[in-house]
């Protein structure tokens, strides 16, 4: 069965890439008609549990030496340098959860982006409380979002950091922007993935996401906050620029005064751009 990893893969390929299908199945090692049923599929595969163990283990030592030097190398062709003679699937899978410890990380740290390229998110939590009902108060979170190469910037209160919260104020601000980034830049959020021995790995819930959006999602290694630098100063910037002074009197009013402010943000003049985000917006959507 097709692992939902591979199933985002293919069709984020597809829509973000426009690669075609023959292309797609020889990249990710699978069949053509693999590579249409997931193109077709009208929802993300159902998840399996990994087995404990594996056959490929053993081995694992020698796959690792092969892309210490050459980290691009095929897994078919690790397949015939290592004498392998079981089953090729496994062998993949283990390659291509191995490969990304050997190939340079994604410029996430660039401060020049080409347009569509790329969007940093982030959870902002004001030190605002905002009346929830029933003489209740909290400060439920913010998603931010902020686009490389606009430096156009977008934000809504959600009702917590859980994964259906959190996918559900993901899909509104794409929404909002009206178009989709190649990839999403997240930091260790649990709703988004963690970082296992030594490599990223995304909740079942995310991988379904992005591979319904069809685009990739990176995943900064922990204590590493200069990969999300744009979003991080979009946070102290809404924390000075727009939080002082407000009075809420609930989330949906936090979002409507939020959203407003917003407008003014990104009619600013960008100070590292030499023009407002707004101007360049237009050219990241078309991407």
């Amino acid at each position: 069965m097709l692992s939902m990893e591979d199933w985002a893969e293919i069709r984020r390929l597809h829509r973000a890439e426009g690669m075609p299908i023959k292309a797609i199945a020889r990249k990710v090692g699978v069949g053509r008609n693999t590579v249409r049923r997931a193109l077709a599929a009208q929802g993300p595969p159902k998840y399996q549990r990994p087995a404990k163990g594996s056959i490929v283990d053993a081995v694992e030592p020698q796959i690792r030496a092969l892309l210490a030097e050459w980290p691009t190398m095929p897994a078919t062709v690790i397949a015939e340098r290592i004498g392998w003679t079981r089953s090729l699937t496994v062998l993949k899978e283990r390659v291509r959860a191995l490969r990304p410890l050997f190939i340079p990380p994604d410029p996430a740290q660039r401060t020049e982006y080409l347009p569509g390229e790329l969007a940093q998110c982030d959870l902002w939590f004001p030190p605002a409380d905002v009346p929830l009902g029933w003489g209740q108060s909290g400060r439920p979170p913010v998603l931010v979002m902020v686009c490389g190469y606009s430096r156009w910037l977008s934000a809504v209160m959600i009702p917590s950091r859980q994964g259906p919260d959190l996918l559900g104020g993901q899909w509104a601000l794409l929404a909002g922007l009206g178009a989709a980034p190649r990839a999403l830049v997240w930091d260790n959020e649990s709703a988004v993935g963690q970082w296992r021995a030594g490599r990223p790995q995304l909740t079942e819930a995310m991988n379904a996401f992005r591979g319904t959006v069809g685009i990739r999602v990176v995943q900064c290694q922990p204590a590493d906050p200069e990969a999300k630098g744009l979003v991080e100063r979009a946070n102290g910037y809404l924390e000075t620029s727009f939080l002082p002074g407000r009075i809420f009197t609930g989330p949906a009013d936090f979002n409507g005064q939020l959203s407003r402010w917003l407008v003014r943000a990104n009619s600013r003049r960008h100070r590292t751009l030499g023009c407002r985000p707004v101007d360049r917006i237009g050219a990241d959507r078309a991407a």
